[in-house]
């Protein structure tokens, strides 16, 4: 079982620090989320509460996802990064395979993409894409990245997208795992096409079921290989909590640990012991 530091909502000024921390104390990777703008008034329902209500408050900073990988990557040497989750439907897909392929050259190759197919109308309306179309171009970005991102010539053509004979240099030196976000069986058979699945906060319970039946796509679509099931656990709070959801193929639980010392308003002080202490009284017991 392996534990992410979620930076969501958190100040600007803590990023870094808590990075270090991080990256000192084995914790494996760092979330990072994505929003462009937080509108004021919205249309669209936010899909992750039982209201629409956003769970954010409107003065949350929302740094941009790929400055913020570069800042925090040249810092630290050994954590990973991932978005929790990027949308990178919003975006042009080659200035995406650009960003994101830098990233990894910069970083070492410690940069995961995870995306989603987004859910706020209103932000698509304002970068100038379709919101109608954006699982299907979610679909065709992705694997135009994966061809971008391969050294030498490539070239592409599909419904949306199109690319001539080109090279996008520099190139990663490895695969970018890219993971996918969504409750959906859309999206669960989308993360099954892919390397992993980043889900919200679930129950330990909720969070298993989500697991076997992410095991049982891949299994109906012959994939095989390594594959990321990454989620926030709402009810574990002992080690044998973490083992159990473990043993039900859930690889990586992303948490802000010192919520569980101080509560989510802790000082950067209270969270930087607060990643000390979890890793201590959880993460070295779930290790063995």
């Amino acid at each position: 079982m392996r534990f992410s530091i979620v930076t969501a909502f958190q100040p600007t000024e803590h990023l870094i620090p808590l990075a270090r921390a991080a990256d000192e104390l084995g914790y494996h990777a760092i979330s990072v989320p994505d929003h462009v703008v937080d509108l004021e008034e919205l249309r669209t329902p936010y899909p992750y509460t039982p209201d629409g209500a956003r769970r954010w408050d409107i003065d949350a900073e929302w740094p941009d996802p790929w400055v913020l990988i570069g800042a925090l990557a040249a810092v630290t040497t050994r954590v990973r990064f991932f978005t929790s989750i990027y949308v990178a439907a919003m975006r042009n897909p080659f200035q995406v395979a650009k960003t994101v392929g830098t990233a990894a050259v910069l970083s070492g190759d410690r940069v995961s993409l995870g995306v989603g197919i987004g859910w706020c109308e209103e932000e698509f309306e304002l970068l100038e894409q379709d919101f109608r179309t954006r699982g299907k171009r979610t679909d065709e970005g992705l694997a135009l990245m994966k061809a971008l991102w391969e050294p030498g010539f490539t070239e592409f053509e599909g419904t949306f997208y199109s690319a001539p004979r080109l090279k996008m240099n520099p190139s990663p030196s490895a695969p970018i795992p890219i993971l996918i976000g969504g409750l959906s069986e859309i999206a669960f058979r989308r993360a099954a096409r892919h390397d992993g699945w980043v889900g919200d906060i679930y129950t330990v319970e909720e969070a298993c079921g989500h697991a076997r039946r992410l095991q049982e796509i891949r299994a109906e679509v012959g994939a095989e290989g390594p594959f990321e099931i990454i989620t926030a656990l709402s009810d574990a709070f002992l080690p044998e909590h973490f083992a159990t959801a473990r043993d039900a193929g859930i690889t990586e639980v992303w948490t802000m640990p010192w919520a569980y010392y101080s509560g989510l308003e802790a000082t950067l002080d209270q969270k930087l012991d607060g990643m000390r202490r979890f890793a201590e009284d959880v993460m070295a017991p779930a290790a063995g």
